[in-house]
């Protein structure tokens, strides 16, 4: 175990370190304090349409904020028990206990939907009046936001996504945000021959949490102000959960122009090699 662990940190340092080597600073026209610096606390922009607009790169934040509290659900970094149902419980226990073996990050594989809102890598949000795209550096993963009216298709409907199908709409200056339909495969279930079909139970964090076809995520998305952005993150899973659980995710805003870079994660890939699993 000592050795998976070394050889999942290894990864992971490598993964990280693509934060530190972005492409060349494009400088942007950014509110400033007295000081000159960059003012975070600045009201946020408003697309043409008149609507917050949440384009930019952003990076997880888990520094103080002003909504922490009662009466807003907990920091995602703060979460400790979820409501799991037994046999999901003994899943994530069976997970967490190896290490990260089959954490999709570690495969190449896509993630899993809070695994992208929380890791360290940024993300690109592209908002246009019919569709909002998010773009995760990390495995570089895309996600289509449907803005055009379009209702959310029944479970089962349309072929599983990885990122699952996700359609928008506004309430007031909140972008509201609802998806279905994910694939999420175990990699251990595949590598054993099963799941038989797309579905599958997936890895929701990073402590291997599940989730099934069932799920349900809302997302409410909200432009606190120039430099942050507030989403609430709601998990109605009832194979995998005994009730719906909500949790918090800041944003921050990076201002230095910076971009987003290439990440192929299979390029000079070392995960299965060093855990054992390289196919000969």
């Amino acid at each position: 175990m000592k050795r998976l662990l070394a050889a999942f940190a290894v990864v992971v340092t490598g993964l990280v370190s693509t934060v530190s080597a972005q492409w060349p600073l494009h400088p942007l026209a950014v509110p400033k304090g007295a000081d000159g610096k960059p003012n975070l606390s600045a009201p946020g922009p408003r697309a043409a349409d008149g609507k917050p607009d949440f384009s930019g790169i952003w990076m997880i934040y888990n520094g103080p904020d002003a909504g922490d509290g009662a009466g807003r659900p907990p920091r995602v970094n703060a979460l400790r028990d979820l409501p799991l149902q037994p046999w999901a419980s003994e899943l994530q226990r069976k997970r967490a206990a190896e290490g990260g073996l089959n954490d999709p990050d570690g495969l190449c594989l896509p993630q899993g939907p809070l695994q992208y809102h929380v890791d360290p890598q940024p993300l690109k949000i592209v908002q246009t009046p019919t569709q909002i795209l998010i773009i995760y550096e990390s495995n570089y993963g895309l996600r289509t936001i449907y803005m055009d009216g379009r209702k959310l298709p029944p479970s089962g409907e349309p072929q599983p996504f990885w990122h699952g199908y996700s359609v928008g709409h506004w309430e007031g200056d909140t972008l509201v945000v609802e998806s279905n339909n994910f694939r999420g495969v175990d990699p251990e279930a595949v590598r054993n021959g099963e799941p038989s079909s797309f579905h599958g139970v997936g890895w929701l964090d990073h402590r291997g949490s599940p989730y099934t076809e069932s799920m349900k995520l809302t997302e409410r998305f909200r432009r606190v102000n120039y430099g942050h952005l507030d989403i609430e993150f709601t998990v109605d899973d009832p194979k995998a959960y005994t009730k719906p659980f909500t949790v918090r995710i800041v944003q921050q805003i990076v201002p230095d122009g910076s971009e987003l870079i290439e990440f192929i994660c299979h390029e000079n890939q070392m995960f299965l090699k060093l855990t054992g699993r390289e196919r000969r």
